[in-house]
């Protein structure tokens, strides 16, 4: 997917997220955000929307001193989905007058405008399907967008430690754990593989083109259970998992690797 592609998919994630929240008893639990509710959940949303949004105006070129930005928010509850419906219209007439390239500070491995829309689609999506899982229903992602997802994740988690200290625990030296999708067309598909290094100072996405590195860990599913998995929504020992190799390393990856 490509930056244009991220701000339709942010604009169309949120519309979902929205339908799903309305008319509903916001009071309802999360359990995939212990301790949230729903409405919870939609205030989180559509703060971030408007924080990201805040940062695209300013083309921050450091880490910001403040997070404080007018949220406006509702009077009442009832008032949040209407409230991350404007969040994500702002944000979507913020995408459309940005260059998306334009060099600017991110915590992540992209130091562009674009990384914020990307990060902004995932952040969405993922807590689109908290909230329709906490409503007992199926959530679909889009093979497509799940592998954007998946590599997203995967290239930005050896950044995360300010706000996901414990992937600091991601340490072990010379070792390599792979993860793949099963869905997809595999003679044509070269997004549907990924391999991480884990070292002794840390960890990252190592280049393996080929395929041909041997993991001494290796999980396999659907892109949309595998992104799923690493945002700690799936378990690594569901059935709809494939697991090879050292289960012991598959366990301390997934013990310190959400956020």
């Amino acid at each position: 997917m490509n930056p244009a592609e991220h701000g339709a998919a942010v604009a169309a994630e949120a519309a979902v997220f929205v339908a799903t929240v309305t008319a509903v008893d916001l009071a309802t639990p999360v359990p995939t955000c212990p301790d949230w509710t729903l409405g919870d959940l939609t205030r989180h949303v559509g703060s971030v929307h408007r924080w990201f949004t805040e940062l695209l105006r300013r083309r921050i070129q450091q880490p910001p001193a403040s997070r404080a930005v007018d949220l406006r928010l509702p009077e009442h509850p009832d008032g949040l989905p209407d409230w991350l419906a404007v969040s994500a219209g702002e944000a979507a007439e913020v995408f459309a007058a940005t260059d998306l390239d334009a060099p600017m500070w991110a915590w992540g491995a992209d130091q562009h405008a674009r990384f914020w829309v990307r990060r902004m689609l995932f952040e969405t999506l993922v807590h689109r399907v908290d909230a329709q899982l906490a409503l007992g229903l199926v959530p679909h992602v889009e093979r497509a967008l799940a592998v954007d997802g998946i590599d997203e994740f995967l290239t930005n988690l050896p950044f995360a430690s300010s706000f996901a200290p414990l992937t600091a625990q991601l340490r072990a030296p010379g070792r390599t754990i792979r993860f793949s999708c099963t869905d997809g067309d595999s003679d044509s598909d070269s997004d549907s593989d990924w391999l991480v290094g884990l070292r002794a100072d840390g960890f990252a996405l190592v280049a393996d083109p080929a395929g041909t590195h041997a993991a001494d860990a290796a999980v396999s599913g659907t892109a949309a259970d595998l992104l799923l998995l690493l945002y700690g929504r799936l378990d690594h020992r569901s059935e709809s998992f494939q697991r090879l190799g050292d289960q012991a390393l598959l366990g301390h990856w997934f013990a310190n690797s959400a956020f």
